[in-house]
């Protein structure tokens, strides 16, 4: 019959493996080490450890300043005109918006102070047989209309005469 083969693991010793593992770090990971070191230093010449310190020490005090500021109504009304400006870049057409930083880069964006000669009024009627003059009036009439709708929908007041 056969003998089984004694197999004896020595035990395990987790602290001397965590203190080979020390001992050899600074040797595998110097470069890393070094790197630190300079970016701790630097972090402790311009005082942010300090500011850390102060930091955590009021905490309390900078919570209870925050969540004051946020209760404000300034706060609230600020956080909900954000989340609007998001929502409407979001549904604009990039294509559109493309439009509009170009116009506004051909227009006022080459000059500090862009120097436009009034027309006349014979040559103000001249441009309206322009096409593009046109199509961009009636999409700043079209958007000017829907605004009037959403401000009488939303309680704005009538000064119809």
């Amino acid at each position: 019959m056969a003998r089984p083969i004694s197999l004896e693991v020595p035990p395990r010793d987790p602290r001397s493996e965590l203190t080979r593992r020390l001992e050899e770090a600074p040797i595998e990971h110097a470069e890393a080490l070094l790197a630190s070191y300079d970016l701790l230093q630097t972090m402790h010449d311009r005082g942010i450890f300090t500011v850390l310190r102060g930091a955590l020490s009021a905490s309390d005090k900078l919570i209870e300043n925050a969540v004051t500021a946020a209760e404000s109504p300034q706060s609230i009304r600020a956080l909900r005109n954000a989340i609007i400006l998001w929502k409407m870049l979001g549904s604009i057409n990039p294509d559109l918006l493309q439009c509009f930083a170009v116009a506004v880069e051909e227009t006022l964006g080459r000059e500090r102070n862009p120097l436009v000669d009034p027309p006349g009024l014979f040559a103000l009627l001249g441009e309206f047989r322009e096409k593009e003059l046109r199509r961009s009036m009636a999409l700043v009439n079209m958007f000017l209309e829907v605004l009037g709708n959403q401000l009488k929908l939303r309680g704005g007041t009538d000064r119809e005469h």
